[in-house]
């Protein structure tokens, strides 16, 4: 072999070592950078995607639907199974074409209960049937989980009440009671109804919250919140935000707190609790906009007869307080809370 082969062939190993390693060092580099990602839980943006801050994670013990495999067999099986069809498509038993019955604004329970009442944060019932009998802080009395679908008819549905010892309100309680079957009265749960944000310092901007919602929501809900109707117009895919056809203002969701940490948490779609979208101070403007247009109003007069009661995010006086309904409606609600532990 000559010198100059030689010479060559050195040259030609020598740069497949440097590539080689150059390689290796790249990869080492990306592990390096994902392990501090992992370590600083900060999830790695996607083009296009908002990221509305750290990635938050989920406590090991959080609540956890139960898997269907564990639905009995026989009657009470069946009846587990009718309560989540109910539960989930409302409108087509008691809409405004309801088979059995038309006394419901045409959304499903579903749209405030995600996932028939089973998503994390996702207003779901894993804490519901084992929190009955309890005194209910609205009526001042008793009252029974039956009782507490009722109110949700007349407020949320914005319709009447059904009868709450017929097969259709006996078969969603024991759907209910199948979901929160490993909860115990009391217990503390990660993950139970709904996030409840911290406060604000300042009120809630419904102009400001119009902007998220014209960005976010709207292809979804419509310009005018109006809602997506299904193709057989008997429900909703996506469920009107405002107008006659949604939740009045005797409903949970009419309530910033509530529905802040609800919008925080699932809204627009594909967000999470580990995943969020809108940041704390653009769920509580969005909620605040949408909360500001107009939907059926609800008799409430007879309301909350114990004022020091009274949730501090219901816009409607009389108060145990000074605090003027607008306040109470938008917040700020630090300075309310305050004055009502004090």
């Amino acid at each position: 072999m000559s010198r100059y082969t030689i010479y060559i062939t050195c040259i030609a190993v020598a740069c497949f070592v440097i590539v080689v390693a150059s390689l290796f060092s790249t990869r080492l580099a990306r592990k390096d950078a994902g392990a501090v990602t992992a370590t600083n839980n900060i999830a790695a943006p996607v083009a296009g995607a908002a990221v509305a801050g750290p990635q938050r994670i989920v406590p090991k013990d959080a609540w956890k639907a139960p898997d269907d495999a564990t639905i009995p067999v026989g009657e009470t099986g069946d009846a587990i199974r009718y309560g989540r069809e109910l539960l989930a498509h409302t409108a087509k038993y008691f809409g405004p074409k309801g088979t059995i019955a038309t006394i419901t604004n045409g959304m499903n329970c579903q749209n405030c209960h995600l996932a028939a009442g089973t998503r994390l944060f996702g207003n779901n019932f894993a804490g519901f049937i084992s929190g009955y009998p309890r005194i209910s802080n609205r009526s001042g009395k008793i009252e029974q989980p039956a009782q507490r679908i009722a109110e949700c008819f007349e407020r949320s549905l914005a319709g009447k009440v059904p009868d709450t010892t017929g097969k259709e309100v006996q078969a969603m309680l024991a759907y209910m009671k199948w979901v929160g079957k490993d909860v115990g009265k009391g217990q503390k749960l990660f993950g139970n109804a709904t996030e409840k944000l911290p406060f604000m310092d300042y009120a809630a901007d419904p102009a400001k919250g119009k902007i998220v919602f014209v960005a976010k929501c709207q292809s979804c809900h419509g310009a005018n919140g109006e809602g997506t109707l299904a193709p057989d117009k008997i429900s909703y895919i996506n469920p009107p935000l405002w107008g006659k056809h949604s939740y009045n203002d005797g409903a949970g969701m009419y309530r910033l707190t509530n529905f802040a940490g609800f919008v925080k948490n699932n809204m627009p779609f594909g967000a999470t609790y580990q995943n969020p979208q809108l940041t704390d101070e653009e769920a509580w403007n969005v909620a605040a906009f949408v909360n500001s247009q107009p939907r059926p109003h609800k008799d409430q007069h007879r309301d909350w007869a114990n004022l020091k009661k009274k949730p501090i995010d219901l816009p409607f006086g009389p108060y145990a307080d000074n605090f003027s309904e607008k306040q109470h409606k938008f917040g700020p609600f630090k300075p309310i809370k305050y004055k009502q532990i004090n």
